[in-house]
């Protein structure tokens, strides 16, 4: 990958600028991925199992040829504005993002996002043997072809709903702290700091928030026998939710690039 070709899918009309920044990554189910330019040039670059390996030296010699790459665009970026790179202190700025990092980490909604991971966590270790006994329970209902009943219907909703919180597991903690991180910059600033990444990252946690929610819920409906454990993660997370809600209060307000837009062309 060299700077040239990374201008040139840049620049291509057919994709949405800055779409990869505030979506969930989960490109499985993306309906947007031939408009984003993140996902074609990783099918672009990572093109063979090997370069897909995190273990197989192609995979890291790919990802140093795309850092490499962006960092010569970012310095020539910079110089067309004016700004000397030159002139940041490395030391002061790797000390002052380490504070950033660990007040972000501090804030009562990152608190709460992490023990979400967690009570996750704990959650599936303590029912390690439910979804077993409920494999043979719709496989034997399979068998009997039971009038008005579609195991196979619930089998594949209890799939989705366990991939969904899973996938937003951890991911609403990660963007949670970039949310963050962009605010304490602002009040360092003395000033707004990428206020509108703050909302955007933020959006992307409340986002998926809201579906771990109704993941949660849908996972209530196949297994009422768990209601007073399953009731605890929804309040925590309904819980979350408020706390997200009053300290980003105009993030449901981002327009997602392509995502929030009424009308994509």
């Amino acid at each position: 990958m060299d700077k040239e070709k990374l201008k040139k899918l840049a620049e291509d009309p057919r994709f949405i600028p800055g779409i990869y920044n505030y979506c969930d990554r989960w490109c499985e189910r993306c309906p947007y991925t031939s408009r984003c330019m993140n996902y074609a040039l990783s099918e672009d670059e990572f093109d063979s199992p090997e370069s897909k390996d995190i273990t197989n030296q192609a995979f890291w010699d790919k990802l140093h040829g795309i850092f490499q790459a962006t960092l010569e665009m970012v310095k020539e970026t910079a110089e067309e504005m004016g700004i000397d790179l030159n002139a940041i202190d490395p030391e002061e700025y790797a000390e002052q993002e380490e504070m950033v990092h660990k007040m972000a980490k501090d804030q009562p909604y990152t608190k709460a996002a992490l023990a979400y991971v967690n009570m996750v966590n704990k959650w599936f270790d303590s029912n390690k043997d439910l979804f077993e006994n409920k494999s043979e329970e719709l496989l034997a209902l399979a068998h009997a072809e039971i009038p008005d009943t579609a195991p196979d219907k619930d089998a594949l909703k209890i799939q989705d709903y366990l991939e969904i919180i899973r996938w937003y597991q951890h991911q609403i903690y990660v963007k949670l702290c970039r949310a963050s991180s962009g605010m304490i910059r602002g009040e360092l600033e003395n000033g707004d700091y990428f206020p509108e990444d703050a909302n955007g990252s933020a959006k992307v946690a409340i986002i998926g928030i809201e579906r771990s929610i109704a993941a949660w819920g849908g996972l209530l409906g196949q297994f009422p026998e768990q209601e007073n454990s399953i009731l605890d993660v929804l309040v925590a997370l309904k819980k979350l939710f408020r706390q997200v809600d009053a300290a980003f209060p105009d993030a449901r307000a981002f327009i997602r690039p392509g995502f929030d837009e009424r009308k994509i062309t």
